[in-house]
């Protein structure tokens, strides 16, 4: 990988009307070049604050043009949508380093500002973009509008979402992670996808045992970014509005934790595609490298840190945290489920058992053994990152504390004893790859809150293909716990639901009668975990959010499935719920089908 040596090299300033940082290449004499070039992947714009923005596009010569050095452009942000006058224009160049990306941090901005951008290469000119800066932080406000999105599956369904998404009016969009999917073909992608979404081939790549392929080199990861975002649909959602993003596991690998792949028991460990998966990540977002402390000279797998916070007026603090690259290994060993029933504890994939479907008690003897063994109890977010959460959280003054969350927070158990025969009759935790297979930590993070008395705390979640909403508590029994935040959890834009997983799993087993049917699943969830105040998990979709100082409001948009010709449905709107949440209170109220 090719990187500057530190980051010095990203943070390059250049006198402007407004201040600006370019990054991702080096500042450059901005010429007459007329040799034709495309925007062909759009415009974005991302991690807006009160004075900043970054923008970003990828610039690459017309295929006529065989000139393989950088291609100098500049980038134009004006307060018209005409450009007649300019509060920044810098120059930048378009390297091969970077795969043709650019980005620019214009600082010096007012708060609270529409703002319109253009990239220029020649004359050759982008999409224009448009975005906003934030609120001041601490000054009244009487709105925020935002959506959230996640699990956007190239290889299956359509993103008819998007399109609702873009039609709306909203002050930023949050991605909770998924933004690509590094496999192909793979058996939870069997589903068919629309029409306009071929199917995607690596330079590189590593198969697995069933035939199915995972991203493996930096070029693997260019293709997979390259490819979702020449969509049309993906590109308007960036040239509207700015967009605050973190990643979950398949910007990486599967149910990753570090730089170790879950594909097998052996939970192999590849520094060097974590790093590649990483590079790509951050050179296809529009994030600010300022507080990503990108440090590419560290050859360590976590060579950068992405959770970071945000504050728009006095109504809203975001706080995004990275879920995935400080996390320890899963609670319950793979290989030793696999030995426990006669399979291969190092190719076998024993997932069910020790990451989804764990049997309560199996999961409690393994925490205490790891607890003891490491001095601590198994975490998500590392010790460092726990901490700086708690100060966010403890020290916000915002109204609302939004936690830009990749994983269920919300219970999720299965009681079995009565149900089943031996040895299945146990009580289950559904999905411990989310905060409930780390229940200690899980404990931890949710009694500061009750300890600390923080209010208003609202977690955006993805992961699950689910719509969720739940009161998570201190403790997860109902009648020992308080209640200390709402978890709304969105369902993907694309991703087969979490009910298809279990249903295709659940063949021959006693779970089979429980998943009948979407509704009976559902029903049975929800007798099961009581704090549950709203679940689809047979969903696609995406949630957008109103927030005003006495009350938050989540709408959950629900779009219909590929029509029976395979084609994305013209009006892809299915239904609506509406929830809110009034100010001082954990107590959601749902309205259905609105």
């Amino acid at each position: 990988m090719s990187h500057p040596r530190n980051r010095r090299d990203f943070l390059v300033s250049t006198a402007s009307s407004a201040a600006i940082v370019a990054i991702g290449g080096t500042l450059a004499a901005c010429g007459s070049d007329a040799s034709p070039a495309e925007f062909n992947y759009g415009v974005a714009s991302g991690d807006p604050k009160d004075s900043s923005v970054v923008f970003w596009s990828r610039c690459v010569r017309t295929s006529a043009n065989t000139d393989s050095g950088d291609i100098p452009l500049a980038l134009q942000v004006s307060t018209r949508d005409d450009f007649a006058s300019l509060v920044a224009n810098v120059t930048l160049s378009a390297s091969v380093t970077y795969d043709f990306t650019v980005r620019a941090k214009v600082t010096g901005l007012a708060p609270a500002t529409r703002l319109y951008y253009r990239f220029l290469a020649g004359g050759d000119t982008s999409a224009v973009g448009s975005t906003r800066t934030a609120p001041a932080a601490g000054t009244a406000n009487t709105q925020v509008r935002f959506a959230w999105f996640t699990c956007q599956d190239w290889s299956v369904n359509h993103w008819g979402a998007m399109s609702l998404m873009a039609q709306e009016e909203l002050d930023f969009l949050v991605h909770v992670g998924d933004y690509i999917y590094e496999t192909v073909g793979a058996s939870f992608q069997a589903g068919a996808a629309e029409p306009a979404h071929t199917a995607i081939q690596f330079p590189n790549g590593t198969t697995l045992p069933d035939g199915s392929r995972y991203a493996t080199t930096l070029a693997d990861y260019r293709t997979l970014y390259r490819t979702y975002r020449g969509d049309a649909r993906l590109q308007a959602l960036h040239a509207k509005f700015p967009v605050v993003a973190t990643w979950d596991d398949h910007e990486f690998s599967d149910d990753c934790w570090q730089d170790h792949q879950t594909y097998t028991n052996a939970n192999l460990q590849q520094t060097a595609r974590r790093r590649a998966a990483s590079q790509a990540w951050v050179e296809y977002m529009p994030v600010d490298f300022g507080d990503l402390s990108f440090d590419a000279a560290n050859p360590a797998y976590d060579n950068l840190r992405i959770y970071r916070d945000f504050r728009f007026g006095s109504l809203v603090h975001l706080v995004m945290t990275d879920e995935r690259l400080y996390r320890d290994d899963h609670i319950v060993s793979e290989a030793v489920i696999a030995q426990a029933q006669g399979h291969d504890p190092i190719n076998g994939s024993d997932s069910i058992g020790a990451r989804y479907f764990v049997q309560q008690p199996v999961l409690a003897q393994f925490e205490a053994q790891k607890t003891a063994a490491m001095g601590r109890a198994p975490s998500i977010l590392g010790t460092t990152q726990t901490q700086w959460w708690k100060d966010r959280m403890q020290g916000s003054t915002a109204t609302w504390k939004v936690w830009g969350n990749e994983l269920m927070l919300n219970r999720l158990w299965m009681d079995m004893r009565a149900s089943a025969p031996a040895p299945y009759n146990a009580q289950y935790v559904v999905n411990c790859d989310a905060w409930d297979g780390f229940p200690a930590h899980k404990a931890e993070l949710m009694g500061f809150l009750k300890t600390q008395k923080i209010q208003n705390v609202v977690a955006i979640t993805g992961d699950l293909h689910a719509f969720q909403c739940g009161v998570v508590r201190d403790l997860p029994d109902p009648a020992t716990g308080t209640p200390v935040l709402v978890d709304f959890v969105c369902a993907g834009i694309s991703s087969s639901s979490f009910y298809s997983y279990v249903k295709a799993g659940s063949a021959g087993t006693p779970l089979a009668a429980l998943v009948a049917s979407p509704e009976i699943f559902d029903g049975a969830l929800k007798a099961n975990n009581p704090d549950m105040r709203y679940l689809d998990h047979h969903a696609q979709g995406y949630a957008s959010a109103t927030v005003t100082a006495d009350k938050l409001v989540v709408v959950y948009n629900k779009v219909k499935p590929l029509q029976a010709d395979g084609s994305a449905p013209a009006s892809p709107l299915l239904k609506r719920t509406r929830i809110t949440v009034a100010a001082g209170s954990v107590s959601p109220v749902v309205e259905d089908g609105v």
